[in-house]
């Protein structure tokens, strides 16, 4: 898969190894002469260019790109970056970095974002899940914000310990995707039975999220 990254700073050059490592052809943009640091990454391909000038990307053939990461320090450079990737060459991909969190709201199909990645927001998150028991975490928001990956482990007191998967009714607009127990993943099967410190990960609403708890932890 051929990916562009808009910004080759410490973040994007981070990404840019993975994606990498993992068999991806990976563009890089930036238009400061410094962030250019070839050697970092010498199996990337390189490109010096502003990400918000349709000539800039008409170089770096962005129509030929699956996907976009707008990594840039800058908000504003951002949404322009997946707004022309989105509107102008028809980028199937956008994921974008959110730098200052009030910000956050912009970051969505009006701006041609498909997934918007909020460090602040990522880094909470885990430090909620690492000290929540009982309590419905939001992960991450998908696609469009109309769901997130949430999750819940399940307290000594939960009701649903000792039940199986067909015993609860999960509400509509949520998807059990998976069990981590004891540092397995367990795909969720209609027999399985439910135990206590089971990490609980559901695909679901905003409306679906304030239903889980009644149906897994309260009484």
């Amino acid at each position: 898969m051929k990916i562009a990254i808009a910004g080759a700073g410490n973040v994007g050059r981070s990404i840019a190894r993975e994606l990498l490592e993992n068999g991806h052809h990976v563009l890089l943009i930036d238009r400061d002469p410094k962030a250019l640091k070839m050697e970092s990454v010498p199996t990337a391909e390189w490109l010096m260019a502003d990400v918000c000038e349709i000539t800039s990307l008409d170089n770096a053939k962005l129509d030929t790109c699956q996907v976009l990461i707008a990594a840039t320090g800058d908000d504003k450079v951002n949404l322009v970056a997946s707004l022309l990737a989105k509107t102008e060459y028809g980028v199937p991909r956008v994921v974008a970095r959110v730098n200052h969190p009030k910000n956050e709201w912009m970051f969505d199909s009006s701006w041609g974002v498909d997934v918007a990645v909020s460090t602040p927001r990522i880094i909470s998150a885990i430090v909620e899940e690492a000290v929540s028991v009982g309590d419905v975490v939001r992960l991450f928001t998908l696609q469009k914000g109309e769901a997130s990956l949430v999750e819940i482990t399940l307290p000594d007191s939960a009701t649903c310990i000792g039940k199986s998967v067909e015993e609860i009714g999960i509400p509509q607009d949520a998807t059990l995707a998976a069990i981590v127990r004891d540092g397995h993943v367990i795909s969720p099967h209609a027999h399985d039975i439910f135990s206590a410190g089971d990490e609980l990960i559901f695909i679901a609403t905003a409306a679906a999220e304030d239903l889980l708890k009644n149906c897994f932890i309260a009484n």
